[in-house]
């Protein structure tokens, strides 16, 4: 190719393909996010930002006019410091294309440095050595050379990014004490590398519709006798209001003035009539008070720094963990039945099940957690075998081998059974899937809807047994379904029952199974457990 003039569209499907190459990457950049302080996720923030720009919707508009569009939506999206700082340099490049129909091979190179411009300009302390000095050594070389199309600009742009990108631990004691690069930086070198992908029409495969990170957390980490030594990292998105001031007069230096007496890692401005601002500070409280005088909230999100670290050092530590020979993994839903499998030999517990499949990328991280050399993976789920597969194939760190348990029960057998003592993995994994022969297990749960199936009447709100993949009973009361459902089981030929109580579950029912089994099948072992799980009301397995 040979593009002399930069459209619209074109703009946008470089922006898109940049998200989805930094998507690709987050955990790269992500794991580089831990020096000096952690405040969330370098990459996971970045991707959010120019996601957000991605998501524009400005078909057939003029250059300008989608330079604007994305700049504004990113900079409505931005997280983190790295996202606040490349949402304004996306708004610099905007400001440089403002006007044009579509932009020459110099339209472009006077945007990019009123990116990098607009970029430090955000910044109260620009601090080199970071995202801000690849963008800038990138622009520079831009500035400095003569092209003959627009794919030559990018080409020069990476290569400079990736100098840049190699020499900030050189900049940043800290950097070179972690032995990693500038997470930022690194974050840029993908987008760039993506948007020439765009222009090239080299498609990624990632998608741009992945969900946001979760916001669980673990209070184990900050406790009663814990001390705040970070402070919080604060992020408000306020939007100016008529009735409390001028928003045309509204001075953004005299809201940094005032945070620059609260703490440091300052960042803020003024778009139209929302202000964007980020800062650690031990008084968040203060920066909420003294923003509403002059506007409403948008978006507040307030963050323990102390949590994040102590978050950090913990998985360091895990990390650091020496390596074991095996590892077993298994998929479970209902914190008693993860606490029994804890408990029964599995090293890792990854959350899913029924509705609730984790992805190839949920289990590669798990793979990661157990830290083995041979890792073995109980699915539990007919629908998340083939997710375990795609991941095992995936990983190259371990000898990963899924054992295609389709239920709790076929776990619940192969961990009770389970001996790691042999050196022969093809030993164990063969004793694995032998173990599950001969298990049965039975799904006690509602009838969302009517139907006729397997011979049996299903009424909407019934509760229906499920034995394999057939449907063998259904009642309105929960207890005759779950009865009919054991008989059928023939629990005598069988040496134990264990009756997994769901969260829905009645204890009363739980309590009568297991006197009637008891009552019924003498030799029979009878073991009552919460299992806390959604979907069923209860779970019988006997082996």
């Amino acid at each position: 190719m040979n593009t002399k003039f930069l459209t619209g569209d074109m703009l946008l499907e470089m922006v898109k393909s940049g998200a989805e190459c930094l998507q690709s990457h987050c955990d790269e950049v992500n794991d580089l996010n831990v020096f000096p302080i952690p405040d969330g996720d370098t990459g996971s923030n970045m991707y959010l930002t120019i996601k957000g720009g991605a998501n524009t919707d400005c078909s057939a508009e003029t250059v300008s006019d989608t330079a604007e569009s994305i700049a504004h939506n990113m900079l409505l999206s931005a997280r983190g410091n790295s996202g606040v700082i490349l949402s304004q340099l996306f708004a610099g490049i905007a400001d440089g294309l403002k006007g044009l129909e579509t932009a020459s091979i110099s339209d472009i190179e006077n945007a990019c440095k009123l990116g990098v411009a607009r970029a430090y300009g955000s910044v109260i302390t620009p601090t080199e050595g970071t995202i801000l000095t690849v963008a800038k050594e990138s622009a520079n070389a831009i500035n400095e050379k003569e092209f003959n199309c627009i794919e030559e600009i990018l080409e020069c742009g990476i290569k400079e990014a990736k100098k840049a990108l190699e020499k900030t631990p050189e900049q940043l004691e800290v950097l070179k004490q972690a032995g990693v690069v500038d997470s930022g930086g690194a974050g840029l070198v993908y987008i760039i590398e993506g948007m020439q992908n765009g222009l090239t029409g080299k498609k990624s495969t990632a998608s741009l519709t992945a969900p946001e990170p979760s916001a669980s957390i673990n209070v184990d980490l900050f406790t009663a006798d814990s001390e705040l030594g970070f402070g919080y990292c604060t992020e408000l998105l306020v939007r100016l209001q008529n009735s409390k001031c001028n928003p045309d007069e509204f001075d953004v230096n005299g809201l940094i003035d005032f945070l620059k007496g609260l703490g440091d890692s300052i960042v803020a401005f003024k778009d139209g009539t929302i202000v964007k601002l980020h800062v650690h500070t031990k008084t968040p409280q203060k920066v909420l008070e003294y923003c509403q005088q002059f506007g409403e909230f948008l978006k507040v999100k307030i963050e323990n720094m102390q949590l994040q670290h102590n978050e950090v050092v913990a998985n360091e530590q895990s990390k650091s963990k020496e390596r074991k020979k095996y590892a077993v993994i298994a998929v479970a839903n209902g914190e008693g039945i993860k606490k029994e499998l804890t408990d029964f030999g599995a090293d890792v517990i990854i959350d899913g099940g029924q509705t609730m499949n984790p992805s190839a990328s949920d289990l590669i991280a798990a793979f990661d957690k157990a830290n083995a050399d041979t890792i073995f993976v109980l699915p539990n789920n007919g629908n998340i075998i083939l997710a375990a597969n795609q991941a095992a194939e995936l990983y190259k760190k371990s000898d990963v081998r899924v054992i295609p348990s389709k239920n709790i029960g076929d776990c619940y057998s192969v961990l009770s059974m389970l001996d790691l003592d042999s050196d022969d993995a093809d030993s164990i994994e063969q004793n694995m899937n032998e173990s599950m022969a001969g298990t049965l297990t039975a799904e006690i749960s509602k009838s969302i809807r009517s139907t006729q199936m397997d011979g049996i009447e299903v009424n909407e709100g019934e509760y229906i047994g499920i034995l394999g993949k057939k449907i063998v009973s259904s009642d309105t009361d929960c207890y005759d379904t779950t009865l009919a459902a054991l008989k059928l089981m023939n629990p005598g030929d069988y040496s134990s029952l264990i009756i997994l109580r769901g969260k829905t579950g009645d204890e009363a029912v739980s309590k009568d199974i297991a006197a009637y089994a008891k009552e019924n099948y003498p030799r029979l072992e009878v073991y009552e457990s919460f299992g806390g799980q959604n979907v069923y009301d209860f779970i019988l397995v006997v082996n």
